[in-house]
């Protein structure tokens, strides 16, 4: 069931990578923050086990400038060995976005919710009463730093103050990925939306392959496992504090 409110969150940086996949050695970043990118941000102000997020709008707030940089990467993934960098350096030119600011409007959605206040508990926003995200963003509160792409940029959040305006600009992408899809069997794949385009500074998520995210399957720990008691505790004193 998807929740019918919205809640907005601004998030801006100094720089940003949002890694067009199709370009593989030099890195080059799509125009704008992409719904993967988003729902991670959210995940990092509030995740909770029970639910996904739905971005529904990125609003583009400063107009898009890019930028070169050069980085030291290397050539080989991290195994059972340890690397030595050494060998394995390889300097790679990088396209990057440079002052990046966005609104993300997005919603929760719960397969099987117990009742209507469970909505309420994580984004409800009535004044003194808000919900477990609201108050997350107004304290400035998160699991993990949020980042913009990649994890050198990080990003900042807060509440908008409403007198935000996205560009009144019209910028074609093309092909963009949506996000990664887990079947059944836990196997990823990745989501293509087509034909995207920023118009006039707002890039527009609610399209089928949304839809489809929501029936991926989260890879998550068994339920007898430490790791879920873990979270099952932190999840317990996070709302017996919210009550307070």
């Amino acid at each position: 069931m998807l929740d019918d409110r919205i809640v907005r969150v601004k998030v801006k940086g100094d720089f940003a990578c949002f890694t067009r996949p199709d370009l593989k050695v030099e890195r080059m970043s799509y125009p704008c923050m992409t719904p993967s990118a988003a729902r991670g941000i959210l995940d990092s102000i509030l995740w909770k086990p029970e639910f996904q997020w739905y971005v529904r709008r990125i609003i583009v707030l400063n107009q898009v400038r890019f930028t070169t940089i050069k980085r030291n990467e290397i050539n080989s993934k991290q195994g059972r060995n340890p690397i030595i960098i050494e060998e394995k350096r390889a300097q790679r030119n990088s396209v990057i976005l440079r002052d990046v600011a966005y609104i993300i409007e997005a919603s929760i959605f719960m397969p099987q919710p117990l009742s209507k206040s469970a909505f309420e508990k994580y984004v409800g926003m009535a004044e003194g009463r808000e919900g477990i995200f609201p108050r997350r963003v107004k304290k400035g509160q998160c699991w993990r730093r949020p980042y913009l792409g990649t994890r050198e940029f990080s990003a900042e959040f807060m509440k908008p103050d409403e007198t935000e305006q996205p560009i009144q600009e019209t910028i074609p992408i093309g092909s963009m990925l949506f996000d990664i899809f887990y079947d059944a069997n836990g196997k990823p794949e990745p989501l293509f939306f087509h034909d995207v385009a920023i118009r006039n500074g707002v890039l527009d998520c609610e399209v089928p392959e949304n839809e489809q995210m929501m029936r991926s399957t989260h890879i998550q720990p068994p339920i007898d496992s430490e790791v879920s008691s873990l979270v099952y505790e932190f999840n317990q004193r996070e709302e017996e504090e919210a009550v307070l």
